[in-house]
């Protein structure tokens, strides 16, 4: 139990919180109008200048609710604890404002989807303050009194609820590009490792006929030259790509080659057709691997979500500094107008990020889902 406080003690803010969007101006203009029409139909109202007081606190803590999650609330309820005692004291009967519950709702909710977690624990002892405090002033019935309190405690779940449901699946989408990482270096060691053997393997050579056939000698520095360049390309990638140090088994490397053979497993339904236009033999291992990759998730994607397709497209056009692929389905366009944001849709966008090129998924002009990976031939160039 100790260790679950202090665990929610510690829980730090959300980072990155928006600014002001339009609902914000829009909510702060509906709350200054309900403050005027309630000026002028009720002619009840005790203590006019202090609702008025009290509209302008709340304009400011809505203002800073995000950013301030914790000063918002101890503005917006404080004020709410010293007009109730102030009230006790002169004997006044009767809410100073009507729509003040609601935005003190708002802020609970905000302190518990922006704050930090010792934000979250003061900010509700300044809320169930209030709330006592208004129980004293209004004596309510027991029952009330726990309609009230389930009231003032839906915001705070809803906003932990959010909370937790947005911090899940940032990890997850984390995840699946580190997993994606992860892969890419476990391609790219098999790479790097033939590279610097084949260098090993000429300076020892060099070394030999260094005495009775220089030419030799030279011809081997030259390749090893050649071979150190490559390798070095390969390795700014492999640089790029996270690995943590679990000892992950190494797989077989797949490229441009084994796409037929994918194709072919696949079957009728739907049927996939691989079309490959211009030279392809001179690729980048990790440029090779990464074309494979996202044609696979691509065809996987299809055959789960494309509904009706009767066949997918594979188009890999190679020109002289890059290469294109483009895979393609006809599934019905309801299907294909789904959201983008999915976890396999992440992992291709951080391969194609990772070997320095781009890649855009959209809906068909005549249904289903067109992906296009624009990938240099050579790798990243830094």
């Amino acid at each position: 139990m100790g260790a679950q406080v202090r665990s929610l003690w510690a829980e730090p803010r959300v980072p990155e919180v928006p600014t002001q969007i339009w609902r914000d101006w829009v909510l702060i203009a509906a709350l200054i109008a309900a403050a005027i029409l309630e000026n002028l139909v009720r002619a009840d109202v005790p203590w006019r200048w202090v609702g008025i007081f009290e509209v302008g606190v709340a304009v400011v803590a809505l203002l800073i609710r995000r950013r301030q999650p914790l000063a918002a609330v101890a503005l917006g309820f404080g004020v709410a604890i010293l007009v109730d005692v102030a009230s006790i004291v002169r004997d006044i009967e009767g809410s100073v404002s009507q729509y003040s519950m609601v935005v003190l709702l708002i802020l609970v909710y905000d302190l518990y989807r922006w704050g930090s977690g010792h934000e979250a624990v003061v900010g509700s002892v300044i809320s169930l303050t209030a709330f006592a405090v208004g129980l004293v002033r209004d004596h309510s019935a027991v029952a009330d009194s726990m309609i009230g309190l389930v009231l003032l405690m839906f915001p705070a779940v809803l906003g932990a609820s959010v909370r937790f449901w947005t911090t899940s699946r940032v990890r997850e989408l984390d995840q699946v590009r580190l997993r994606e990482r992860q892969q890419l270096a476990r391609e790219l060691h098999d790479t790097v490792a033939h590279h610097v053997s084949a260098m090993v393997i000429r300076a020892q050579a060099g070394r030999v006929v260094t005495a009775t056939n220089p030419g030799a000698a030279v011809e081997a520095l030259e390749i090893i030259e050649a071979e150190g360049s490559r390798t070095l390309a390969d390795m700014r990638t492999m640089v790029g790509a996270l690995r943590d140090h679990d000892d992950v088994a190494l797989s077989p490397r797949t490229g441009i080659a084994d796409l037929e053979r994918l194709a072919r497993s696949v079957g009728d339904r739907p049927r996939v057709q691989v079309q490959i236009r211009g030279d392809v033999h001179d690729l980048s291992p990790a440029i090779d691997a990464a074309i494979y990759r996202i044609a696979q998730e691509s065809i996987t994607n299809a055959l789960r979500h494309a509904r009706h397709a009767t066949h997918v497209d594979v188009d890999i056009d190679s020109g002289a500094t890059d290469i294109r692929l483009t895979v393609r389905d006809d599934g019905d366009p309801a299907a294909a107008s789904r959201a983008t944001d999915g976890f396999g849709i992440v992992g291709m966008t951080e391969r194609a990020v990772l070997v320095g090129g781009e890649l855009e998924v959209a809906a068909g002009p005549d249904g289903g889902w067109t992906v296009t990976a624009t990938l240099p031939r050579t790798g990243p160039t830094t």
